[in-house]
């Protein structure tokens, strides 16, 4: 279901714009109907108002929670998500009150250190139930602040979806545009469409490393733009926005994590506006890396901080459930084939 189609509906049943925003603002705030010093009975037009139960009712069959594994922090939660036809997609409730959400089922970028890109790209997630990720987040975490579109799926591959739910929530949805994070691999369709959006996001540029060569080998389909290509486009909206960049790097051990490696870190982006989260790889029996030592990754960011590049030590939640990203659709799907579609420019 998209964004456009619940639009068509509510005025096909009468409502105006401003009807048409304060029903998507109680979908997405998940208000309840009588909410606000402006109730909707009696405001709304009855045919709209009467068609409400049946639309929310439709509108919290689009997913449904398959299984949960909580953190060892307490706070932190993965989530396999159903959708209607059978197929399935993580949502990750974060600590400090965010939550990580799905663009695709699977992935067409198959980066080599990644389940999720495993089975190719098997379909779009669409609007509305990239906002039905968000609602659920709310309903288990009322304080939710923050969206990052970080889960599975490459966002730049499904942008026109990806935006929308970015405007409704940055418009209805009462999140604060910067708590918006659109993550990429990198694509010049995606800096040019965020460049021109209604509502900007801030930016995380999967990086992974500063070696043009090695990043075409972890990251197979990645459009071929080079690290420094990458980051003159990220750091000019980055500026242009006022949100500076979140630049993603899975540490590898033995593959990214080396003195030329973190020599070209701070040749690329010492003075760039914005900062490095390390992340150390979440180790998976079906993939060929492993993740490397707590000591050497602190050691590699103390080292990048003290040379002038703002660095951050991130831990990936869900290891003792075997939740890195696509892992959990992975353990469920073991041994069912996959429809791969293919992606054209």
């Amino acid at each position: 279901m998209l964004i456009s189609d619940l639009r068509q509906r509510l005025r096909a049943l009468g409502a105006n714009p401003t009807h048409e925003s304060r029903v998507l603002r109680h979908w997405v705030q998940n208000l309840p109907l009588d909410a606000g010093k402006q109730p909707l009975q009696g405001w709304l037009p009855r045919a709209v108002m009467d068609a409400l139960p049946s639309l929310f009712a439709e509108l919290d069959g689009l997913l449904a929670v398959r299984s949960g594994h909580a953190g060892g922090d307490g706070v932190s939660a993965r989530l396999l998500l159903g959708l209607h036809d059978g197929q399935t997609v993580e949502t990750v409730l974060l600590p400090r009150d965010g939550v990580c959400v799905s663009s695709q089922v699977g992935c067409a970028v198959g980066c080599r250190f990644c389940m999720t890109g495993v089975d190719g790209l098997i379909r779009q997630v669409g609007s509305a139930e990239i906002v039905a990720q968000v609602v659920l987040a709310r309903r288990r975490n009322p304080r939710l602040k923050k969206v990052v579109f970080m889960g599975m799926g490459e966002p730049a591959h499904n942008l026109a979806n990806v935006l929308d739910a970015i405007t409704l929530l940055g418009r209805e949805g009462g999140f604060g545009h910067k708590q918006l994070v659109f993550s990429t691999v990198g694509d010049e369709r995606a800096f040019a469409a965020l460049n021109e959006a209604d509502v900007k996001p801030a930016l995380a540029l999967s990086l992974h490393t500063t070696d043009a060569d090695k990043r075409a080998e972890l990251l197979p389909r990645a459009p071929r733009l080079t690290p420094e290509e990458l980051v003159d486009a990220a750091d000019a909206y980055a500026r242009a926005s006022g949100y500076p960049i979140q630049y993603q790097w899975t540490l590898l051990d033995g593959v990214n994590d080396g003195q030329e490696e973190l020599d070209g870190i701070v040749r690329l982006l010492k003075g760039r506006y914005g900062l490095l989260n390390m992340i150390p790889f979440n180790s998976n029996e079906g993939l060929p890396f492993q993740r490397p030592s707590w000591e050497r990754a602190r050691a590699i960011a103390a080292e990048l901080s003290a040379r002038g590049v703002l660095t951050k030590l991130r831990d990936s939640a869900g290891q003792d459930v075997e939740g890195g990203c696509g892992q959990l659709r992975a353990r469920e799907a073991k041994g069912r084939p996959a429809r791969v579609v293919r992606i054209h420019a």
